[in-house]
């Protein structure tokens, strides 16, 4: 609204007023025919004295727990379970946009969003091959609030469809464990996600049904945005050991997850999956679910379990926000011993059986810590440094990779008339397991030389988020992978060993 001198109805009503008050006890003096109050000019006020003319920022709605202004990292921690799109990690419910797609009934409950991501990268150094690759992902959704529409008041429902395109540079040209692109998949046009929240104690409590992604609410980082390898998304010590990399793009899996904010400090969050997306069998699970319309329910399941504790949340809060998480998972199916065959052999020797031995069950666990360590000066407390550190790690006879870290820092709108832009620097770490490097050392005693033992992947990252317009950003990137496949990959099911790799590239996103 704007501040403007007090005239027409206005100035009549203060004018009426003040020819109604009280009479007093004294005489009163001769009475006299007022001027109409339409005919009275506004006092002028000297020029040194008026108040600029300014319009009110519009009012935030405020916390319905404290009643104060939400900041920027509640607003931020509470999105952390919107419906979000993959691509970009923003709520697809309130997500800024280059506006071209018409949303004609958000009014009624009912909003899409649409968004295409592109990343274009190339190996400039090492590699199986070197390649200039091209790969795109169309992603469109759909979110209903069915209270307006049905009057089913807490109850929505999300999906959202897939359209993959291209060719991605680790699955063809690295075969590395921490592929370089978050998007890259097999090209298809597949369903993603498909699921029924229900929300309840003004939004405490909610239990999401349906088809869903892990890795949406589970072992995530708010600060990774600008980190576009796939590994800062879905750790690959999750995407590497578990069946079809449990349900993280592309494939997704029929499960249930209750969320509570036991305080505005302390969430719980708990979750059952069909353990397997895409069902068993010895090719890429992508081609078994090729359409993201298997459904299936009786594999294995899949559990995880996370609490979370957040602190300097509110937009008063004397320090500067953070969260620790920690999780953990369980996995009820068979996996197989990373060195002995089925006949107690080492899968190297001459007479071992042609299967692996079979060991029940999967579990590992899993920590998160992310702190914003400086807030830069101006009105937007979104503006500052974040950091985070991510732990996990699994037993070491049945997963390629035992233990994994990675750490990143995220320095949000440093020019304060550039407040979206974002630099990221960190690094990732991916240990081969101690059994898995038995193996190799077999190998290596059977005289296979192309088969070095195994240690590590390592990962070092930089990229720069730039926003040309509201809904359109660029992000331009470097990659360099220490001992990709943790020292030696497989090209057409060969070992081969290839050098470190160095990755450039650049990643654009429009949200429509």
């Amino acid at each position: 609204m704007l501040a403007l001198p007090l005239v027409g109805s206005q100035a009549k009503e203060e004018s009426a007023s003040s020819s109604t008050t009280t009479p007093s006890a004294s005489p009163s003096p001769p009475e006299t025919t007022p001027a109409p109050a339409e005919n009275k000019k506004p006092k002028e006020v000297p020029a040194a004295e008026r108040k600029p003319i300014t319009e009110k920022p519009p009012s935030e709605k405020p916390d319905p727990h404290t009643g104060k202004p939400k900041s920027a990292a509640k607003k931020d921690k509470e999105q952390e379970h919107e419906p979000l799109d993959p691509d970009t990690g923003s709520s697809t419910l309130t997500h800024d946009t280059l506006g071209v797609l018409p949303n004609p009934w958000t009014d009624k409950g009912v909003k899409f969003a649409l968004s295409y991501v592109t990343d274009t990268l190339g190996n400039v150094s090492g590699g199986i091959r070197r390649q200039l690759t091209y790969t795109g992902r169309l992603n469109g959704a759909i979110d209903v609030d069915l209270a307006r529409i049905a009057g089913w008041q807490g109850l929505s429902f999300h999906a959202n469809v897939f359209q993959i395109n291209g060719r991605g540079l680790s699955r063809t040209d690295i075969d590395n464990l921490m592929p370089v692109s978050s998007i890259e998949a097999l090209a298809t046009t597949r369903l993603y996600e498909a699921w029924f929240e229900q929300r309840w104690a003004n939004d405490k409590y909610s239990v999401r049904a349906g088809q869903l992604a892990a890795d949406a609410e589970f072992f995530t980082t708010r600060y990774s945005d600008a980190f576009i390898n796939a590994s800062y998304g879905w750790p690959a010590i999750l995407a590497v050991n578990l069946p079809g990399g449990a349900p993280s793009p592309p494939l997704s899996s029929v499960g249930a997850r209750f969320k509570a904010a036991i305080t505005d400090q302390i969430t719980i969050l708990s979750a059952v999956f069909n353990g397997d997306p895409a069902g068993p069998g010895p090719d890429d699970p992508q081609s078994r679910d090729r359409y993201g319309l298997n459904f299936r329910i009786n594999d294995p399941p899949l559990l995880l379990q996370e609490f979370q504790f957040a602190w300097n949340q509110d937009k008063d809060a004397k320090g500067l926000p953070g969260t620790f998480k920690l999780g953990g998972w369980y996995h009820a199916g068979l996996f197989n011993d990373q060195r002995f065959a089925a006949n107690g052999l080492s899968q190297a020797a001459p007479g071992a059986a042609a299967d692996p031995a079979q060991l029940r069950s999967d579990y590992g666990i899993y920590g998160t810590i992310e702190q914003l360590v400086k807030r830069f000066s101006g009105d937007d407390d979104a503006r500052g440094i974040g950091t985070f550190l991510r732990l996990s790690t699994t037993p070491a006879d049945r997963n390629l990779v035992s233990f994994y870290t990675d750490a990143g820092i995220s320095i949000i709108g440093l020019d304060e008339k550039r407040p979206h832009d974002k630099i990221a620097l960190g690094f990732a770490y991916a240990r081969v397991s101690n059994h898995a490097r038995d193996l190799d050392r077999d190998y290596e005693a059977m005289g296979e030389l192309n088969r070095p033992v195994r240690d590590y992947e390592g990962l070092l990252y930089a990229s720069y988020l730039a926003e040309i317009k509201t809904g359109w950003t660029m992000l331009p990137n470097f990659q360099y992978i220490i001992h990709p496949g943790g020292g030696y990959v497989f090209d057409n099911g060969v070992p081969k060993r290839i050098g470190n790799t160095a990755v450039i590239g650049v990643r654009s996103v429009l949200k429509f």
